[in-house]
């Protein structure tokens, strides 16, 4: 799906090594791992009848990269691009419509889908730019706008022929949820998915104690800022301390505004976002990065359904961070 990681924290997860069977609280672990849509991802269930999903899972996230990667000439997505309307072939493309279209109107465009335009032309998308300094914001703006993408359960069309969708935003976040659907209609109930980085967690591990991962510290690549329980939540993170790259002395990072076509400048350094499902995480977190600390702190007032993380630099430098109250007694600060 994405050729570099969104998710710039590292969730080293704190699960423990991932062997392939292991046995806690009577009952066995399966743990597996594998590559998919760019990055890594690692899965862990438990399961008494020992069963392993390697190949269903493998199969489950090839097709769907098929439908929603940027990087697959053949998906669904790049041929809708190239045409004005599409008929849905897989049953992947309408959820993360549907779902992106009510993450857009909640936050005022702060997450637009339509943004592939300005993101290949800073160099961030499957078409590379060698000259992402010279980019014309105002015409590119004119492409930007997912009122501009009509859709329902079987098809969706254009009303403007050049619009083009990226869904780098929220189609890995609404991986995790595939994948925790399978593993639901197979009857397993404790799991943890985790897909380059993104997180979903159902039940509890061993001794009945929720899972527990982590957050990057961004000043402290490598090192963790936080540790926190999860359980029957996901969580996502945007920021943009690792996907950046610099030219002729202008740094250009992946996260940019939909409404203003530039990569502002922000204290903000990574978002995470927990939410019942990946999908709604991942679109929120790049949305509130856009919408910058005190208009996300307002949003989420009066969301009670979303918690987040935000860390940011002071002016001195400094790492901060504000917590939701929902977050706040399930979070250990290293």
């Amino acid at each position: 799906m994405k050729k570099v990681v969104k998710n710039l924290v590292i969730i080293f997860a704190l699960l423990s090594s991932f062997s392939t069977i292991a046995k806690c609280d009577d009952i066995p672990v399966i743990s597996i791992r594998g590559e998919a849509q760019g990055t890594t991802y690692h899965i862990k269930y438990f399961d008494e009848r020992r069963r392993n999903f390697k190949v269903d899972i493998d199969s489950i996230l090839l097709d769907f990269d098929l439908c929603l990667s940027l990087y697959k000439s053949d998906s669904e997505l790049s041929n809708f691009n190239q045409s004005d309307s599409h008929l849905y072939k897989s049953s992947y493309f309408y959820p993360v419509l549907k779902k992106s279209k009510e993450i857009f109107e909640a936050t005022n465009g702060a997450f637009d889908p339509t943004i592939l335009p300005l993101v290949e032309a800073y160099g961030f998308g499957p078409k590379e730019n060698k000259n992402p300094e010279n980019v014309n914001v105002d015409s590119l703006l004119q492409l930007i706008g997912f009122d501009d993408v009509v859709f329902d359960s079987l098809s969706v069309k254009k009303t403007k022929s050049n619009v083009q969708i990226d869904f780098n935003g929220i189609a890995q976040g609404y991986s995790v949820d595939v994948i925790g659907n399978f593993l639901n209609k197979q009857n397993i109930s404790r799991f943890m998915v985790e897909i380059g980085g993104e997180i979903l967690c159902k039940g509890f591990k061993a001794d009945h104690k929720p899972w527990i991962t982590g957050i990057e510290n961004p000043l402290k690549p490598g090192a963790l800022y936080c540790s926190f329980q999860l359980s029957d939540r996901a969580m996502t993170t945007a920021g943009n301390y690792r996907n950046h790259f610099e030219k002729n002395g202008q740094i250009f990072n992946h996260i940019i505004n939909p409404k203003t076509g530039s990569m502002e400048q922000s204290s903000l350094l990574s978002v995470t976002v927990f939410a019942r499902d990946g999908i709604t995480a991942d679109g929120y977190d790049t949305a509130f990065f856009v919408m910058g600390l005190e208009e996300t702190k307002r949003f989420l007032s009066e969301r009670k359904d979303i918690d987040a993380v935000i860390l940011y630099s002071s002016e001195d430098g400094k790492l901060n961070a504000y917590l939701t109250d929902g977050i706040k007694n399930l979070i250990t600060v290293l």
